[in-house]
Parts: C-alpha cells; sequence; structure tokens
C-alpha cells in the first residue's frame, strides 16, 4: 500500500515542480500557493508512505537502495518546507522540489526493476527520451547563436554607421533587432528546459529495466547529466532575476552547452550508459 501513497506524492511533487518556475521566474502569487499546496499534499503523503514502508518491513531504520531514496527525498523535501516557512524562501524550490521529484520517482516504480509491457513500448520511450534530448541541444544552440549574435548586433549599432556609408558591418544589416534576438535566446533557454526534464525523466525509467536497475545512477556520466540539469537552472534563475543580457548571457548559454556537449560526449562513450540488450 506504501507505493500507492508514494506514487501520489510523485504526482504532486511534479505538479508543484512545475508551479514553482512561474512562481519564482515570474513573480506569479497563484503559482506560488499552487506550489506551496501541492508540495505540502506531497509530503503529507510522502510521510504516509514511509511510515508505511517501514512498518511493513519490521524496521526502523531504511535497508536497501530503494528506502534510502524514499527517506532521502522525504528528508530533502522537509527541510526545504522547514525553510520556507522560516525564511519564506520559496525560490530554493525551483532546485529542492524537482531533485524531490527525481529522488523519489525511480523507488515509486517498485520494490524491484521496473519492466515494461512490450519491447514495443520501450522503444517508444526510447526515441521520447532520444528526441526529448535533441531538441533541448538544438534549442540551446539556437539561444547561443541568438545570443551571439546580439553581441554582433550592439557592436553594429555602436559603430555608428551612416546609410550610404561603405563599412564591413554593411553586409549585416539583415540582422534582426537587439530586442528580437534577446526573446529568442530566452525563448529557446525555456523550450530546452522541460525537454531536458523529461529527457532525464524518461531515461530514469528506461535505466530500471537495466541489470544495474538503481546502480545505475553511480554511474559519473549519469550525475554529469543531473549535475548539467542543475546548471542549466542555475542559468535560467540568474538570466532572469539578474536580468543578464548582452556579453554576460552569451558567456553563461556558451558554458551550459559545453556542459551539454561534455556530459553528451560522456554518455556516447559510456560503458555504462546503453540501453540496448542487457
Amino acid at each position: 500500500m506504501y507505493l500507492l501513497w508514494l506514487r501520489v506524492a510523485v504526482i504532486l511533487y511534479a505538479a508543484a515542480s512545475v508551479a514553482v518556475f512561474p512562481a519564482v521566474l515570474y513573480g506569479r502569487v497563484g503559482w506560488r500557493k499552487s506550489c506551496v499546496h501541492l508540495g505540502g499534499m506531497a509530503f503529507f503523503f510522502h510521510f504516509i508512505s514511509c511510515v508505511e514502508m517501514l512498518v511493513q518491513a519490521h524496521h526502523w531504520m531504511p535497508v536497501g537502495v530503494r528506502e534510502m531514496e524514499s527517506l532521502l527525498g522525504f528528508v530533502l523535501a522537509g527541510v526545504f518546507f522547514l525553510v520556507w516557512w522560516i525564511y519564506d524562501a520559496i525560490s530554493l524550490g525551483i532546485f529542492v522540489l524537482p531533485i524531490t521529484f527525481f529522488v523519489v520517482f525511480v523507488p515509486s516504480l517498485g520494490v524491484d526493476r521496473y519492466m515494461f509491457p512490450s519491447a514495443g513500448v520501450r522503444f517508444s520511450w526510447l526515441v521520447a527520451h532520444i528526441a526529448a534530448l535533441l531538441a533541448a541541444y538544438v534549442a540551446l544552440g539556437f539561444s547561443l547563436l541568438a545570443s551571439i549574435l546580439y553581441l554582433v548586433q550592439e557592436r553594429r549599432l555602436k559603430s555608428k554607421h551612416k546609410p550610404g556609408e561603405d563599412s564591413w558591418w554593411l553586409p549585416l544589416d539583415w540582422l534582426p533587432p537587439l530586442d528580437t534576438l534577446e526573446r529568442i535566446a530566452h525563448a529557446m533557454l525555456e523550450f530546452g528546459f522541460p525537454c531536458v526534464t523529461v529527457g532525464l525523466v524518461i531515461g530514469s525509467v528506461l535505466a530500471q529495466e537495466t541489470v544495474l536497475g538503481a546502480g545505475y545512477f553511480r554511474d559519473p556520466k549519469v550525475i554529469a547529466s543531473f549535475a548539467m540539469w542543475a546548471i542549466y537552472v542555475t542559468l535560467l534563475f540568474v538570466r532572469r532575476s539578474a536580468g543578464l543580457r548582452g556579453r554576460r548571457a552569451v558567456y553563461l548559454s556558451g558554458a551550459v552547452f559545453l556542459v551539454m556537449l561534455a556530459v553528451l560526449a560522456a554518455n556516447v562513450f559510456s560503458r555504462v550508459h546503453r540501453f540496448g540488450p542487457q
């Protein structure tokens, strides 16, 4: 029965993780209230699940990876709500709530390894995993390109080129306005983030069918993938809260893009990150 409550908590954690981004990045009061209510309900059902899990196992200390992951997620959520209650620091939720969801999601799949009902279903999930991550790479690449063009256009405008005057900036008259380039760069960042998140969630499900199971997440390359996700969140938060534009925005976008390329290369050559026959 504890798995049922844990799955309810996972769904509520996922909803709270979605609500926290407009609440923090855009200051939406309605989303803030939804985030707190959904997260609070998730924590309540998670508490019930943890108690039932330990009572059913006839011990009061976690044993095994699944129990450790569930209790770790419970502690993460508990500390977040304590900090939020004392300091009203809901901005921490854009890191803590999604991380809690990722940690609790895997044990919610079951006590043993998750098995897909058929090879066709597994292949569909694999295609969705690859497509989501590729879309994220493309989006971040476009964001970086738009940021670089922003710098070029800014430099061109500062050169005070006069109409009809010969200049090596002349072939770049086709560049869009600065505001357009800025909106494109930011929109691509925001589009890429849910793609990265969905790709990691699906990858977590696919990993459970391998012979390594939960041990799959001890692979440094998988840890690097989640670290890349955390850096992506930081980029969105800093860019939005500090209003970064121009050169600094290019540096941040470029850093995340390079990290994502490094993670992709590491996963391609990894002996552990395989979703073929095990």
